[in-house]
């Protein structure tokens, strides 16, 4: 049974994240367990929406980005409230940022995706996103 579709397009900053995603090298857009997912070609390395159960009852954050962080970033990103662990991706090492906890800066965002399409894209994709960036500098 799929799963029901859980965003709508407008819904507020998808726009941006698909803006900022779909910019990575062979990045796509497919629909997962009925939230959009963004791939870099086959591992997901953003998703739009999601959900958390730190708290023993499950919490909905519907406008919010999940990324994969790096070992290191990712002590700092857990004090920052705005974060949250979501539900089956978070010990795995993804976290999710709630779009609507403060202004948010898109700058910042295209960070934490660039770190997480870093930490699943081949080795190729990733040298071309480095030769892209030198290019633009």
């Amino acid at each position: 049974m799929p799963h029901p579709v859980m965003f709508r397009d407008d819904d507020f900053g998808l726009a941006d994240v698909r803006r900022i995603a779909l910019g990575f090298p062979q990045a796509s857009e497919k629909c997962s367990h009925g939230r959009p997912v963004f791939c870099a070609p086959k591992k997901i390395f953003t998703w739009y929406g999601g959900n958390s159960k730190a708290t023993g009852e499950i919490v909905a954050f519907p406008h919010s980005v999940i990324i994969k962080s790096s070992e290191t970033e990712r002590p700092a990103l857990e004090q920052d409230g705005r974060f949250f662990y979501p539900m089956y991706l978070g010990p795995y090492g993804w976290l999710g940022l709630d779009l609507t906890a403060a202004k948010v800066d898109w700058d910042e965002i295209a960070e934490l995706i660039d770190m997480s399409f870093r930490l699943v894209a081949t080795a190729t994709l990733i040298s071309r996103l480095d030769h892209r960036t030198e290019g633009t500098t």
